[in-house]
C-alpha cells in the first residue's frame, strides 16, 4: 500500500499529474531519437545552443500576448529556424566555425529573451519561461506537444536511412545519393520543433535535457543505432516518471527533478554500462561478457 501511495496514487488521484506524465511520454518519443542522432553527429552542444535560440521568439510572443500558447510556439519556431539559418550562413561565408557562430547567436538570444520577458513580466513569468512548469500544463499545450511528437516520428521514419548513413559515413552518402542535404535540413527542423516542445514543458534552460541525457545513457548500453534509440526513449520515460514522483513527494521543482533523475541514470551508465562503462573497462573478464 505504501508503494502504491508513493508511485501510483499521484497519477490516479490528480489530473495534472496525468497530463504531466502524458507530456513526458510524448517528449520522450519525439525528443530522445533526435538526441541520439545529435550525439552521433557530434551536435549535442548545437542542440543546447538552439534551445536558447528559441527564447527571443517565445519572449516576443509573451510580450505581445502574455502566456499565449500559439504566440509563444510560433515565436519560438521562427526564432529557432532563423538562428539555425543565420548560423549556417555565417559559418559558410566567413572563417568563423559553425560552433562559434552558434555560440554567439545563443548568447545574444538568451540575453535578448530574458530582457524582453523582464520588460513586461514578473520574476515568476521569467522563471516560467526559463525553467517551465510541466505540472501546470493544460490540455491545449499537451495536444500541441503530442502533435509535434507525432510529426517528428513520421518525418524520422522517412529520413531514417539517410540520417543513419550520414551519421556513419557522410562521404559515402554524398557519392550515392542526394538525400543528405534535404534530410539534414529536415533533421534541423525536427530539432527546433522538439526544442519548442521541451520549452513548453521544461523551459528554455532545460528543454534539451530529455534529448541529450537519454542519448548519453543509451550510448553506454548499445552499439546499434536502433538499440540506442529504444534505450534512450525508455530511459527518458523512466526519468520523467521518476522525476514527477520525486517532485510530487518533495519540494524539488518538476523540471529539474526530471533532469536530475536522468543525470543519476547517466552516472550509473558511465560506471556500469556494458559498452565502455568504467567498471567494464576496469574488469573486462569473462564474468562481465554479454
Amino acid at each position: 500500500m505504501l508503494i502504491y501511495d508513493a508511485l501510483i496514487a499521484p497519477f490516479t488521484d490528480f489530473e495534472f499529474m496525468r497530463r504531466a506524465l502524458a507530456a513526458v511520454i510524448a517528449l520522450s518519443l519525439g525528443g530522445a531519437p533526435i538526441g541520439v542522432f545529435l550525439m552521433l553527429r557530434r551536435m549535442s552542444l548545437v542542440g543546447d545552443a538552439m534551445a536558447h535560440a528559441i527564447l527571443p521568439g517565445a519572449a516576443i510572443g509573451f510580450l505581445l500576448s502574455g502566456l499565449n500558447l500559439f504566440a509563444m510556439t510560433t515565436g519560438g519556431l521562427i526564432a529557432g529556424f532563423t538562428v539555425a539559418i543565420l548560423a549556417g550562413v555565417v559559418a559558410r561565408t566567413t572563417e568563423l566555425k559553425e560552433d562559434a557562430s552558434l555560440a554567439t547567436f545563443y548568447l545574444v538570444s538568451l540575453a535578448l529573451g530574458v530582457t524582453i520577458v523582464s520588460i513586461k513580466g514578473t520574476n515568476i513569468d521569467l522563471l516560467h519561461v526559463l525553467f517551465g512548469n510541466i505540472l501546470a500544463m493544460d490540455d491545449q499545450t499537451l495536444l500541441v506537444i503530442a502533435f509535434n511528437a507525432t510529426i517528428t516520428l513520421i518525418v524520422m521514419a522517412v529520413i531514417y536511412r539517410p540520417l543513419v548513413i550520414e551519421s556513419v559515413d557522410p562521404v559515402f552518402l554524398r557519392t550515392v545519393s542526394r538525400a543528405g542535404a534535404p534530410s539534414h535540413l529536415a533533421f534541423l527542423a525536427l530539432v527546433v520543433i522538439n526544442l519548442v516542445n521541451g520549452f513548453h514543458a521544461l523551459g528554455t534552460l532545460l528543454a534539451v535535457g530529455l534529448m541529450i541525457l537519454p542519448a548519453g545513457i543509451a550510448r553506454f548500453w548499445s552499439r546499434d543505432i536502433t538499440g540506442m534509440i529504444c534505450i534512450a526513449v525508455i530511459s527518458a520515460m523512466v526519468s520523467g516518471y521518476a522525476g514527477l514522483v520525486l517532485s510530487f513527494q518533495t519540494s524539488v521543482p518538476s523540471g529539474p527533478a526530471i533532469i536530475l533523475v536522468a543525470a543519476v541514470f547517466y552516472v550509473g551508465s558511465v560506471l556500469f554500462g556494458s559498452v565502455s562503462g568504467l567498471f567494464r573497462q576496469m574488469f573486462p573478464g569473462r564474468h562481465l561478457e554479454a
